[in-house]
């Protein structure tokens, strides 16, 4: 039997406090069904696609790239926004292609994922791309992106050591594996 759905939180009342290019952040009161009133603090981000792509020797393409909140270059798989209109599929071949060149002939669902409930509604699309193609790559101009290419049993490696941080990164790293071990040729 499935757990008991917890009672559900109404907005009484919501103030925003900044709207800028990345995240929102708005300040909302709010009435549990005890008719108690509480406040939270709600980080507003766009769905987000994060892709894994496979090549066919079975390497694994990365993106290094400094990240200021956290201090320091990060190895991570692609990813980026899901623009107005676009599908998760689309917004995963234009990353895809954006930041590391190539085309996916074979895109798969992993899973998704909100990133962290508790403040902010930011909700990650993790997708398999395999059958990859060469093209141009087509970055965004504000990002320096270097890409990496490991086999994925160093790229797991890497996550076990600590050296791979990423959440988006170690979720799909692990689902790879784990749906690669399914997937018929």
């Amino acid at each position: 039997m499935p757990p008991e759905e917890p009672p559900t939180e109404r907005v009484i009342e919501s103030r925003r406090i900044h709207e800028g290019r990345i995240v929102n952040l708005r300040d909302d009161t709010i009435e549990r069904p005890d008719g108690q009133r509480s406040r939270r603090e709600v980080v507003e981000h766009a769905a987000v696609v994060a892709v894994v792509p496979i090549d066919p020797s079975g390497q694994v393409v990365l993106v290094k790239q400094y990240r200021l909140p956290a201090g320091q270059a990060l190895l991570e798989v692609p990813a980026g926004g899901i623009e107005p209109g676009e599908t998760v599929e689309e917004a995963a071949q234009r990353e895809l292609q954006e930041e590391t060149g190539l085309r996916a002939g074979r895109l798969r669902r992993l899973c998704g994922f909100y990133v962290s409930p508790g403040y902010c509604d930011e909700f990650i699309h993790l997708l398999l791309a395999l059958d990859l193609t060469p093209g141009p790559i087509d970055g965004d101009e504000d990002e320096r992106i270097t890409v990496v290419r490991l086999p994925l049993d160093e790229a797991l490696r890497l996550v076990e050591s600590g050296e791979i941080k990423d959440s988006k990164s170690i979720i799909g790293l692990l689902w790879a594996e784990r749906r690669l071990a399914h997937l018929s040729p």
